[in-house]
C-alpha cells in the first residue's frame, strides 16, 4: 500500500512540477528565509503547541529540504532513494495508529513553513488531512500600513482569544463582523467546545461551498461563510447538514458571487431621466379606474409613528401615496418589528400577499435580505446606505446636502463663528452630514468652528444641553421633531438662548416623493429591469435634484437668509454648487483631493474622518448606547467598528 501510495504521491509532484516549469514559475517550495529581509530584526511570538491548517502549510524555513518537493508539497524523489523509503515509513504509520509527532513550524501571515517534519506534512497533504499539531512561532511583519499587513494584524488580534487560525478574508472588519454574528466580543476568550464547534461548522460550510463551485471564485470562505451567516443564522449553520448548506447556498450565490467584486455596490445617484415620458404615460393607465387589482404593499417599522420621529416621518410617506395612488395600491403597516424576530414580521407580510415591501430601518437588514433570498418573487428595499446584498435594493437620501446649506445659514448668522452639532450614530451617511454643515459654515464664516456631540453617547437633550453650556447658540440637531411625548423644539438648526428655543431652518426627507418615484417605476418594470441588468448590490442614493430631499424655512428666518437657502438648493441641484470641493483639510492635517475636484459618492459614504473646523471626535464603539452599538453593527463606518479590534490589536501588540 506504501508503495502505491509513494507511486501516486510521486506522479502528483511530477505534474505540478511540469505544470510550474510551463507557467514559468518557481517549481520549489517557497524558504521562508529567502521571503523575509535578513537584515531587519524581527518580532517573533511563541504560539506553543497549535493545530495548524494542512492547507496553510506552504513552505520550508530552510531551502535545505525544499528540493525533495514540488509546490504542491509532493515528493519529487525516484522510489529508491532514503527520502522514498521514509515517507513511505511514515505512510505506514498514518495508515495503522496515525501521526501524533507534531512538527516544528514558524507562521508569517497566516502562512506556515516547516522547519522540521516536512515528510510528514507530504504525507498528510497526500491523504487530504484537514490539520496537523507543531509547535509553532510567529514571525510578525512590519507594519507598513498596507491593507494586507493590516488584514493580518486584524486576525493576529482575532486568534489571540479565539485561537481560530484556519478562517481568512479578504478585507478588513471582516472579522469584527463575524464576531458580532456570532454574538461574542473581541476581546472575550473563546471555549475548547466553542473552538470545536465552529471549526465543525467551518468545515461542514466549506465542504457544501467548494461542492457548489466556490473554487472558481477568487474570494475566501471565510467570506462566503460571513455572507452566508448574515442571512442564517449561526444556529443554523451548526444544525445544518452539507446538502441543506449547499441548498441554501444555490438561494443567495449571487451575494456569495459579490464578494469576488472590486466594487460590488452600484450607486443610482437619481431616477433614470429616459424612462419619465414613458413612465407618464404607463402611470396614466396604471391609475385608472378598476385596470386591476391594487398592489398591496407593506411598510416594516423598527418602531412606531407615535413613539419615533423616523418612523413618523416614513408613515407620512406612506400616506402619501396611498393617497397618489388612490386604489391601485393598499398599503399595509407592520410596526415594532424588533420586539421580536423581525424576519417573521416579514414573513407576515409576505404571508398577507405583499408584493413590495420596505423595511424602513438598517437593522432591519439581515431578516429582509434574509427574506429575499427565501421569497425571490417579492420586491423587498431596505432603508439603508452602503450595504452589499444582491438580493434587495437598499435606498437613503443625501442629507448631506441639505446640511450643507444648514451650516451655511448657520454660519451667516453666528456672531462669535462658534456653532454645535448634534448627531445620532457614527453609521454611512451621518459622518458626511457633519463635515457638509461645517463646510457650509466655513464658507460663509471663515473662522467658523462647530463643536460636536453625540445623542447616541449621551443622549438627544444632554448632548444639546452640553453645547448650550459652552455659550453656543445656533445649534443642528436632530432632522426630525420629538413630538407628542416631548413638545419641545429639539430638531433642525435652532437658535437656543437659555429657555428660548426657536427652530429656523430645517432638512427634510421627502419620503412621499421617493416611495411615489420608486413604486413608479415597480408599475412600469423599469425598476425590475435596472436589477435584471445589473450583477452588483443596487443602492438608491437620491438627493434634492430627485426631489427627495429639501429644506424648510420658519417664518422667524429672515428673508436674506431664505434667499440664501433658495439660492444654494437651486445651485445643488443644477450641481453648480458642490458641498465637497476639495481640497479638505481634516482635523490630523492631512489634505483630501486635489484643487477643485468634487469626492465621488463612494468617498463621501466611506467617510471616517472630520473636517478641521470640528472640535469633536466620532465616538468609540464602547462609548455608544445599547441601540447605538445595534445600530453601528449594522451600518456603522469602518471607523468605528474597528475600535475594539484595534484595542485587541494594541493588546497583541503589547504582549509581542
Amino acid at each position: 500500500m506504501a508503495e502505491t501510495n509513494y507511486k501516486d504521491a510521486l506522479k502528483l509532484g511530477l505534474k505540478e512540477l511540469q505544470s510550474k516549469k510551463s507557467d514559468g514559475a518557481s517549481t520549489q517550495l517557497p524558504v521562508l528565509d529567502e521571503i523575509l529581509p535578513a537584515e531587519k530584526s524581527k518580532t517573533v511570538v511563541n504560539l506553543g503547541l497549535v493545530s495548524i491548517p494542512i492547507k496553510q502549510i506552504v513552505g520550508t524555513k530552510t531551502g535545505g529540504r525544499s528540493s525533495a518537493f514540488a509546490a504542491n508539497f509532493m515528493p519529487i524523489l525516484e522510489e529508491n532513494t532514503e527520502f522514498a523509503v521514509k515517507w513511505k515509513h511514515l505512510c505506514e504509520a498514518h495508515l495503522n495508529e496515525g501521526i501524533h509527532d507534531p512538527i516544528k513550524a514558524f507562521e508569517y501571515m497566516n502562512r506556515f513553513y516547516v522547519l522540521e517534519g516536512n515528510k510528514r506534512v507530504s504525507v498528510l497533504k497526500f491523504f487530504g488531512a484537514d490539520t496537523i499539531e507543531g509547535v509553532v512561532t510567529r514571525i510578525m511583519p512590519e507594519r507598513d500600513g498596507s491593507e494586507e499587513v493590516e488584514l493580518y494584524y486584524e486576525f493576529v488580534a482575532f486568534y489571540q482569544y479565539s485561537k481560530i487560525n484556519f478562517i481568512e478574508f479578504s478585507k478588513r472588519g471582516c472579522y469584527t463582523e463575524l464576531l458580532t454574528l456570532l454574538g461574542k466580543g473581541f476581546d472575550e476568550e473563546w471555549t475548547v467546545d466553542e473552538q470545536r464547534t465552529f471549526a465543525a461548522a467551518y468545515y461542514k460550510f466549506e465542504k457544501a461551498y467548494l461542492n457548489s463551485g466556490g473554487n472558481k471564485l477568487q474570494s475566501t470562505i471565510g467570506d462566503a461563510m460571513l455572507s452566508y451567516l448574515k442571512i442564517y443564522h449561526y444556529e443554523e449553520l451548526i444544525a445544518s447538514d452539507a446538502d441543506d448548506i449547499k441548498k441554501n447556498l444555490s438561494k443567495m450565490w449571487e451575494d456569495v458571487e459579490l464578494n469576488d467584486a472590486e466594487k460590488p455596490i452600484e450607486l443610482k445617484t437619481d431616477p433614470p431621466e429616459e424612462s419619465k415620458g414613458l413612465r407618464q404615460g404607463l402611470m396614466s393607465l396604471v391609475l385608472a379606474p378598476n385596470l386591476s387589482r391594487a398592489m398591496r404593499v407593506a411598510f416594516v417599522y423598527d418602531g412606531t409613528p407615535a413613539k419615533s420621529g423616523w418612523v413618523h416621518e416614513h408613515e407620512e410617506g406612506r400616506i402619501y401615496v396611498q393617497e397618489k395612488f388612490e386604489d391601485k395600491i393598499d398599503t399595509v403597516t407592520y410596526p415594532h418589528a424588533l420586539d421580536g424576530d423581525p424576519y417573521e414580521v416579514i414573513v407576515k407580510a409576505i404571508e398577507d400577499g405583499c408584493e413590495v415591501i420596505f423595511t424602513t430601518s438598517p437593522r432591519l437588514i439581515k431578516a429582509s435580505v434574509k427574506a429575499a433570498v427565501e421569497y425571490p418573487d417579492v420586491i423587498i428595499l431596505n432603508c439603508s446606505l452602503n450595504l452589499s446584498h444582491r438580493y434587495i435594493l437598499t435606498y437613503y437620501a443625501r442629507m448631506y446636502e441639505a446640511k450643507f446649506i444648514l451650516g451655511a445659514v448657520a454660519g451667516s448668522l453666528s456672531h462669535s463663528g462658534k456653532l454645535g452639532y448634534v448627531c445620532d450614530y457614527p453609521i454611512y451617511g451621518q459622518i458626511a452630514g457633519i463635515n457638509a454643515f461645517a463646510l457650509g459654515a466655513q464658507m460663509i464664516n471663515p473662522r467658523a468652528q462647530v463643536y460636536l456631540e453625540w445623542a447616541s453617547v449621551k443622549g438627544a437633550d444632554e448632548a444639546a444641553k452640553a453645547l448650550a453650556e459652552q455659550d453656543i447658540h445656533f445649534i443642528s440637531s436632530q432632522d426630525t421633531s420629538k413630538f407628542l411625548e416631548d413638545d419641545r423644539d429639539t430638531y433642525g438648526l435652532s437658535y437656543v438662548n437659555g429657555d428660548e428655543r426657536e427652530v429656523l431652518v430645517d432638512s427634510v426627507w421627502c419620503w412621499g416623493k421617493y416611495y411615489e418615484e420608486i413604486l413608479s417605476r415597480i408599475f412600469d418594470k423599469s425598476l425590475q429591469m435596472e436589477y435584471i441588468k445589473s450583477d452588483k448590490a443596487l443602492n438608491y442614493y437620491w438627493g434634492m435634484s430627485a426631489g427627495v430631499v429639501d429644506v424648510w424655512c420658519s417664518e422667524a428666518l429672515s428673508i436674506p437668509s431664505r434667499r440664501l437657502v433658495d439660492f444654494l438648493k437651486e445651485s445643488i441641484r443644477q450641481n453648480i454648487c458642490i458641498p465637497f470641493l476639495t481640497p479638505l483639510t481634516t482635523q490630523s492635517g492631512e489634505v483630501i483631493g486635489e484643487q477643485q475636484k468634487s469626492l465621488t459618492l463612494d468617498e463621501i459614504i466611506n467617510m471616517d474622518y472630520l473636517v478641521d473646523n470640528v472640535i469633536g471626535e466620532i465616538p468609540t464603539y464602547d462609548e455608544l448606547s445599547p441601540m447605538g452599538k445595534a445600530t453601528v453593527d449594522t451600518a456603522g463606518i469602518e471607523k468605528s467598528q474597528n475600535d475594539i479590534v484595534k484595542e485587541a490589536q494594541k493588546k497583541a501588540g503589547d504582549e509581542t
